[in-house]
């Protein structure tokens, strides 16, 4: 693949960036020095390599469900700027005249 203005200037419209001068010779390195990269992987032989489709062994791991009380109420009400007994209190949101 070619690396060259038009092609600058496409990718800074996909990517809403601005290149120009100096930043836009180095964008074009940048972009050479990845794609050179990526040719090199070309190079590696993987006739029989199994394509990986999970990290590890292990499929669908869980752990058990269970409910436990982490925070009590006086807990998570303790730092809320206003509350209501049990509850807090916030900004009516809702218009009942629509």
């Amino acid at each position: 693949m070619k690396i060259d203005d038009a092609l600058i200037d496409k990718l800074s419209t996909l990517s809403k960036l601005e290149f120009e001068g100096k930043d836009r010779e180095e964008i074009k390195k940048d972009l050479e020095r990845m794609l050179t990269f990526v040719d090199k992987l070309n190079e590696v032989d993987t006739d029989e390599v199994e394509p990986l489709v999970y990290m590890t062994d292990e499929y669908a791991v869980l752990r058990d469900d269970e409910a436990k009380n982490t925070l009590s109420k006086e807990d998570a009400l303790k730092n809320a700027p206003s509350k209501d007994s049990d509850y807090f209190r916030v900004p009516k949101v809702l218009n009942k005249e629509a």
